[in-house]
């Protein structure tokens, strides 16, 4: 054989494959089954309120609290922008996979948005009880029954409030790492450094939106614990401590799992290779690192606020009730004890797992008359 046939069968060795010719009916499948699924949710959403949730003995949707705003459509606003969001983001994953595919960024983005299958869960864990006149799944769909009242469309856009917080945390990051040196801690440690950065800007980023949110009448919590909660006791009353510290065990390791060292890798990317995980489909498997990670994350946040639903410590009931038109969601009997009239609704899981503190008997009014119509709380 000669020199030249020896290099010409090498270069044919290194040759990358060929370029793909046919549609990448992956990318096509993934496309469909996402305007299907949105599809779905314009065939069956409403704004009606089903009898399991319905108050039968209100007509209209009457408010005895005042919100942040008089504008009696307000929540058209919120609807309209996570539409916009989710039609932005959409375009913007399109285009970005078509440029960069299988980066780790528009995985996470994917991630955070697909963990909205557990949002009813993770809804009855915290007390979390969504204005029903926002447009919703049907209530009593399984799953989404979970939820106090309703389901609804807007947590379409919590990919922007668990991914979000990754952004300003990196460019803070990378601007520490470049200024201090690769002696820095920030260098040294990028991960923890990063992890830090998410905790304290997630913290804020959360306590500013959902207050706001709480304020304006999207939802409320209707049961907190009293210590670390914010305006305790009223309609707008905010779990700071509670909530807004916990937000960040999905948030930070959502960010910490894109970050990518000197080599370029993401962590998300040598963990699927340390495990072999689809070895021949890293794409495939960095997705799934990721996504069982993120929805672990994510069920600590429910463990966290269903230990504290089971201890009884969540004690301060949200009064008046904000929701004429649905049923009181009172599964541990607070709301009773505190004097607020039904009828009740203590909605799905509402035995063993509400806790020993769980007491559907106790009298009206046992406690106090602050939640009963007509007092300066209620």
């Amino acid at each position: 054989m000669t020199t030249r046939e020896s290099t010409s069968l090498d270069e044919q060795g290194d040759a990358p494959p060929p370029a793909r010719t046919g549609p990448n009916w992956g990318r096509w499948i993934a496309l469909f089954a996402w305007l299907g699924f949105l599809g779905l949710f314009a065939a069956v959403g409403r704004t009606a309120v089903d009898p399991r949730v319905a108050n039968p003995n209100v007509e209209g949707r009457p408010r005895p609290v005042e919100f942040l705003t008089g504008f009696d459509r307000w929540q058209v606003i919120p609807q309209v922008g996570a539409l916009l969001m989710v039609v932005v983001l959409t375009v913007v994953f399109i285009r970005g996979w078509r440029k960069d595919p299988g980066s780790p960024v528009l995985l996470m983005v994917l991630c955070t948005t697909l963990i909205v299958w557990q949002d009813p869960i993770m809804n009855w864990s915290p007390y979390a009880v969504y204005n029903p006149m926002l447009l919703h799944w049907p209530e009593n769909w399984p799953l989404v029954m979970m939820s106090p009242t309703v389901e609804p469309f807007i947590v379409f856009g919590y990919v922007t409030f668990y991914f979000g917080p990754y952004f300003p945390a990196i460019w803070i990051l990378r601007k520490l790492q470049a200024k201090h040196g690769p002696q820095a801690f920030v260098s040294r440690h990028p991960l923890i450094s990063l992890g830090a950065l998410v905790l304290v800007i997630g913290f804020i980023f959360d306590a500013m939106l959902e207050v706001s949110l709480v304020r304006t009448g999207l939802y409320i919590y209707s049961q907190t614990i009293p210590f670390g909660t914010l305006f305790p006791g009223s309609t707008f009353q905010f779990p700071l401590i509670w909530e807004s510290l916990s937000v960040t065990f999905v948030m930070i390791p959502a960010a910490i799992l894109v970050y990518r060292d000197d080599t370029g890798k993401s962590v998300a990317e040598k963990l699927a290779a340390k495990a072999r995980i689809f070895p021949k489909k890293p794409v495939l498997g960095t997705f799934l690192v990721m996504f069982v990670i993120i929805n672990v994350s994510y069920f600590a946040y429910g463990g966290w606020f269903w230990a504290i639903k089971a201890s009884g410590l969540a004690t301060s009931v949200a009064c008046p009730w904000p929701y004429p038109e649905a049923k009181v969601y009172d599964p541990q009997g607070f709301y009773r004890a505190n004097g607020a009239e039904g009828p009740y609704s203590v909605g799905k899981w509402a035995t063993w797992q509400q806790g020993p503190a769980q007491n559907l008997d106790v009298e009206l009014g046992s406690k106090s008359d602050r939640c009963a119509q007509g007092s300066a709380n209620g």
